[in-house]
């Protein structure tokens, strides 16, 4: 079905993605992978072709298109060339918004320039060794010293944890507040205290590189409180349909694009003397996938189209964001299976989808809690409706 969301100006900046990608990314993917981290080489040139902070405004070198369906494009088109080590959405659909909805003056003229240009790489500390989804059980703490923060405490599982210049920190300030005695402080490279652990070894996305962090007696200047004292929870919760979009677009962007190479597979693969397209049960799961696959995306665009005009609530993305990264776990496994043994080999772009992929139903909130989302809001409150 064609698609109706894109105008030409999205189109054209889809070839730009699709250049950049030839060009900057996919040549040098594999040794990314082999290293456990991209380049800092290929933040910069993505700030130059202008794939960073496009919803920044211009005033602080950033696009000024607070469009997400730029962000859209950008989302499908690494996933379809199999690239998500380098974490552009993370930076610009999940930190971004922070930044330019939280930041004073003086924090955005420090933070955004950097921000767009690829010099400043940035990350979210919110994970804990034992505090995930739920942000009661966080306990890195600051202490108001007068004049600064002093923060103490861990994190773990940090996306661009190893390459981040500027670390927004989730930290307890009240401690007595629970969820709503905490704050977020901006961290940045070469704090005294700050000291970066692992590179966890992952069974995918192993270039985007994914780390522990800690945090020894950090003096965080009071400059650096991020949005109001006390105030991350409901700031957290204000950019978390956002982060669910870009997580559910990239998921069907992902099933879109393993149905196609298995697709093509199939129909060149012999077994038994014909094509593995003339056998009824391989028709059969290729229609199956197929119909998934356009059912939603139907309901992918919508989403996009209302977040893209402020519309869309957190249910909705919810639902997004659990049914788009479940089919694509339930596509990659399909896929795999498709494709036999060679399935199984490194070297086609199955089975690096497969491992890239498994983290979708997890990040970002895991299905399980997703469906608690969901069911809480039509059943809590009754006069809703779907």
């Amino acid at each position: 079905m064609k698609r109706l969301l894109f105008t030409p100006e999205h189109d054209a900046f889809r070839e730009t993605v699709r250049t950049f990608l030839a060009k900057e990314v996919l040549p040098h993917y594999e040794q990314w992978e082999q290293d456990g981290i991209v380049s800092r080489d290929a933040w910069r040139a993505a700030g130059r072709q202008g794939l960073l902070g496009m919803a920044v405004p211009e005033e602080y070198g950033g696009g000024g298109m607070p469009d997400f369906r730029y962000s859209a494009v950008l989302a499908e088109e690494f996933t379809r060339a199999g690239t998500p080590g380098l974490a552009l959405g993370l930076h610009n659909d999940i930190i971004g918004p922070y930044l330019t909805g939280l930041a004073t003056e003086e924090q955005k003229r420090r933070w955004l320039p950097g921000f767009c240009s690829g010099e400043t790489i940035t990350a979210i500390a919110m994970t804990e060794p034992g505090a995930g989804s739920d942000l009661q059980g966080i306990r890195t703490a600051a202490e108001d010293r007068g004049d600064h923060w002093l923060l103490n405490g861990s994190k773990t599982f940090i996306s661009n944890g190893i390459l981040a210049d500027l670390v927004i920190v989730v930290a307890k300030t009240t401690p007595e507040g629970g969820a709503h005695g905490l704050s977020l402080l901006v961290v940045e490279r070469g704090a005294a205290g700050f000291e970066r652990g692992r590179n966890l070894a992952k069974i995918g996305q192993k270039s985007q590189d994914t780390a522990e962090l800690f945090f020894h007696d950090v003096r965080v200047p009071k400059d650096n409180l991020l949005g109001e004292l006390n105030g991350a929870f409901i700031h957290l919760m204000t950019n978390l349909a956002q982060e669910r979009m870009g997580i559910a677009v990239a998921a069907i962007a992902g099933a879109e694009h393993l149905l196609e190479i298995t697709t093509a597979y199939v129909q060149d693969r012999q077994a038994f003397g014909r094509p593995l397209a003339r056998l009824q049960h391989i028709r059969f799961e290729i229609a199956e996938m197929a119909t998934e696959c356009a059912v939603t995306r139907a309901f992918l665009d919508r989403c996009i189209t209302d977040h893209a005009q402020g519309t869309l609530d957190a249910v909705h993305a919810s639902m997004a964001k659990w049914w788009a990264t479940e089919l694509q776990k339930r596509v990659a496994d399909r896929c795999l299976q498709l494709h036999g043994g060679y399935g199984y080999m490194a070297e086609y772009p199955v089975a690096r989808a497969f491992t890239d992929g498994r983290i979708q139903t997890i990040y970002g909130g895991t299905t399980e809690i997703m469906k608690e989302i969901i069911g809480r809001s039509l059943l809590d409150n009754p006069s809703r409706k779907a």
